[in-house]
């Protein structure tokens, strides 16, 4: 009788790959995980429990099949396990290195729940897509038939490039409008290399560009070319801009040199990363080396600009959130990752002013809280603890503070595009659909600042949906 591939939870403990030790690790910008071998991953993919009800693929955004993968992996079946997880899923390498499982599929495993630890889920799929890659079984876009239709997409981040490859594989002609030099929106800009190496991300964009997939870069809409120009062009429109604008803080001296964005700050080390020639890079201004840094949040995005800085050869590293650590939204994974590489958190703790040397920033002045009731959301409000001031030294202060959208309707001269309270673009969630005619959105710039693996999911609904519109009106002109 063959011995059961599942359920072995009970007597393989839970194993993740090997992480590279933090001294040498933070020396570079290579990811910091060890690839599972193949036996390993049969290993950690049988303790599945295969329960009736996965709550995994429940709370995954994409609803992705992972029981199913699991099981085809532990029984050696990987390229079946493959063609499973990319059924749902665009880019599941990217995925399996920078969604927080631990907040989505894996922290709702059954078996965790009952004490063993979760099954390595993101790993087990980040070692499924690598091998496919490895194999040749990502096979090119080839549409079996070639259709007139056009569809515009302004952004080409995981939300856009996700609708483009969904509407390309269908035959749709896809062009992507994007501001930079280089596709993949925060994948390639944002996400420092240690999370996400760029060949994973550059590999993709080549297979959409030799997919068919037209790639305008360097085009900012409203400046190059204009919103009204890309909707005659196209039978439909997608944006897929993302939320770029940084919130800030308006606070005394908040204006000194030293004080500096997030996104600026990791966009001029990733740019680097590729070799690029950065101005204020190179100047020192955004470059951590040398200098007692201090970032200023609590999300994955200041996990991201502290890791950086230690990486950079800053001679201190401190984060500053107003909150707990039990209470921050980054990934607590990533906060373990980041105090291993010697950065100090300093958990209740908020700015309430900047100290200054001449026109250089010197210092934050920081004011220690504590939590409150809860507010209208039903997390604890912090609250000010009186007296309990005091200056954190600092050479640079990044401000990872999150992302608003863009004033669009504005920059683009579309006033009737309607935007939310918030400045997000209304539209149906199920398929991206604005109240104007043949124009959808997806994203952030719908969602406000989210998970990558949202955008993917919105991408991929708003394409489903362009396309059935687009069969319907084929078929009613073929019945007149």
């Amino acid at each position: 009788m063959a011995e059961q591939p599942m359920l072995k939870f009970t007597n393989i403990q839970r194993d993740m790959p090997t992480k590279r030790d933090a001294r040498v690790r933070r020396e570079d910008f290579g990811e910091i995980y060890a690839e599972y071998a193949d036996a390993k991953a049969k290993e950690q993919a049988s303790r599945c429990s295969q329960c009736g009800v996965p709550y995994c693929q429940t709370h995954c955004p994409l609803h992705n099949n992972i029981p199913d993968w699991l099981r085809l992996t532990a029984e050696g079946r990987l390229r079946e396990a493959y063609e499973v997880s990319q059924a749902t899923n665009t880019f599941p390498e990217i995925c399996g290195r920078i969604c927080p499982q631990d907040r989505l599929c894996e922290g709702n495993c059954v078996i965790e729940q009952s004490g063993h630890g979760t099954v390595t889920i993101g790993s087990v799929e980040k070692y499924i897509t690598d091998t496919a890659w490895e194999e040749g079984w990502v096979l090119p876009i080839k549409p079996s038939v070639e259709r007139a239709e056009s569809v515009g997409i302004i952004g080409a981040g995981p939300g856009g490039l996700a609708a483009a490859d969904v509407l390309r594989r269908a035959g749709i002609q896809v062009t992507i409008y994007d501001r930079y030099d280089r596709a993949g929106g925060l994948l390639t800009y944002g996400i420092p290399g240690f999370k996400l190496e760029k060949d994973v991300v550059m590999r993709r964009n080549e297979q959409l560009a030799l997919g068919g997939v037209t790639f305008k870069q360097n085009c900012n809409v409203g400046e190059d070319i204009s919103f009204a120009d890309i909707r005659k062009a196209h039978d439909a429109v997608i944006i897929a801009t993302g939320v770029y604008k940084s919130r800030d803080l308006s606070m005394p001296n908040g204006e000194s040199q030293g004080i500096e964005k997030a996104i600026d700050f990791l966009t001029a080390s990733n740019r680097k990363s590729f070799g690029d020639a950065v101005e204020d890079f190179d100047s020192g201004r955004l470059n951590a080396e040398g200098k007692r840094v201090v970032v200023i949040g609590g999300g994955d995005t200041a996990m991201d600009c502290v890791r950086t800085s230690i990486r950079q050869g800053a001679t201190s590293v401190k984060c500053l959130y107003r909150r707990d650590k039990a209470n921050m939204p980054g990934s607590q994974r990533e906060v373990q990752n980041a105090e291993e590489e010697g950065v100090i958190f300093e958990w209740l703790s908020a700015p309430k002013g900047f100290t200054t040397d001449g026109d250089k920033v010197a210092g934050v002045m920081v004011q220690k809280m504590r939590l409150g009731a809860p507010d209208a959301t039903g997390r604890q409000a912090p609250e000010v603890i009186e007296g309990a001031d005091y200056v954190e030294e600092a050479d640079l202060v990044i401000k990872a503070l999150g992302f608003e959208p863009e004033a669009l309707p504005t920059l683009w001269d579309q006033p009737e595009l309607e935007v939310t309270r918030w400045g997000t673009i209304k539209a149906e969630f199920t398929s991206g659909k604005t109240a104007m005619d043949g124009v959808y959105a997806v994203g952030d710039i719908v969602r406000g600042a989210s998970l990558v693996v949202w955008a993917i999911r919105d991408g991929r609904d708003c394409a489903e949906a362009i396309l059935s519109e687009m069969n319907a009106m084929s078929k009613a002109v073929a019945a007149e």
